[in-house]
């Protein structure tokens, strides 16, 4: 079948478009979308932050030269570790009590159920205050403890008065009162697994025991760690009541020092603060990690850390300047 004259023209002879851009510097630009009221509040938010900043810095009621003074005092130090030492001891108790309390919410037996929801029930309504005056004041109730056979003989006896000192007073209230919000943090974690994966592991024959802590367990961290430094956070703060069963912590030896310095009350409570800001940022990061650590296998791809957050913004920042430099 033939072709009708002048139908075949070369690639070469092809006319080009008229509207096709010669250049790709010739197309239109994306213009990104005008958010004046974004630009409004953040102008806002930073003139007050600038306002608090200004107010800090040259109020002279902050007697920063005396926070400088107190800040690294060994007296303070040496209150910090004992804040350090309770919040750790506390921590590692109080969630391993919590587990085996959560255990005991999720088991089969009535009794274990029973106890498990009372002891919760009784420590989150008793204020910790209480439970550490009550602890505090423990021997006036029961000056030796024992263990034997009930309404029997009695084996191993115990003077209370030298086994409760203070720091040990204060790291079993905290304990018993952070034992009790764990459980329900693990209990929650746990139960937030899906139920398939309880199946799956039954149904490959491994022991119980081995299904919660290779399987079950590792998969509730991830909703326990948040929750569980909320609960962490908490804890630290709550070490300042210590104090009351005379036990110089951090905020002890301030009160101290505020007693002793009348004309330093402020700087000292600006030394507290900031030592309770440090230690709590400290836990925060730690969360982030952890949270990162176990987020493997549930999502794509991981969080950035702020390292890699950091070096996308600078190359982001310098691939814009590239840009405008070429246009």
């Amino acid at each position: 079948m033939s072709e009708p004259p002048g139908a075949a023209v070369s690639l070469a002879e092809a006319p080009a478009p008229a509207d096709r851009p010669s250049e790709k510097h010739d197309a239109p630009r994306v213009q990104p979308q005008r958010r004046p009221g974004r630009w409004a509040v953040t102008a806002v938010v930073l003139v007050l932050l600038a306002q608090i900043l200004h107010g800090l810095v040259t109020n002279p009621f902050y007697q920063w030269d005396r926070f400088r003074y107190w800040f690294l005092r060994p007296a303070v130090l040496d209150g910090l570790l004992v804040t350090l030492e309770v919040t750790a001891l506390s921590a590692v108790l109080g969630l391993l009590g919590g587990v085996l309390l959560a255990l005991g919410r999720l088991s089969g037996s009535a009794v274990l159920r029973a106890v498990s929801w009372t002891y919760t029930w009784l420590f989150r309504s008793v204020p910790l205050i209480v439970v550490l005056i009550f602890l505090y004041n423990f021997s006036a109730l029961y000056k030796t403890l024992s263990l034997g056979v009930p309404f029997g003989p009695a084996f191993v006896t115990f003077d209370e008065s030298r086994l409760a000192t203070d720091m040990t007073i204060a790291v079993v209230g905290l304990t018993l009162n952070e034992a009790a919000y764990a459980a329900e943090v693990v209990r929650g974690g746990i139960l937030s697994v899906d139920q398939g994966q309880h199946e799956a592991a039954a149904a490959l024959g491994l022991p119980r025991g081995h299904r919660f802590r290779r399987i079950v367990f590792p998969q509730a961290l991830r909703s326990i760690t948040p929750n569980y430094v909320n609960q962490l956070i908490g804890l630290i703060k709550s070490t300042s009541l210590v104090f009351y069963v005379s036990l110089l912590d951090l905020f002890g030896v301030v009160q101290s020092m505020g007693n002793t310095y009348p004309g330093d009350v402020v700087p000292l409570l600006m030394v507290a603060t900031v030592w309770y800001l440090i230690l709590t940022s400290a836990v925060s990061v730690a969360q982030f990690y952890v949270e990162r650590y176990y987020a493997r296998g549930a999502t794509r791809t991981l969080p950035p850390t702020p390292l890699q957050r950091l070096r996308a913004r600078l190359a982001e920042f310098r691939a814009r300047l590239r840009r405008e430099a070429a246009v």
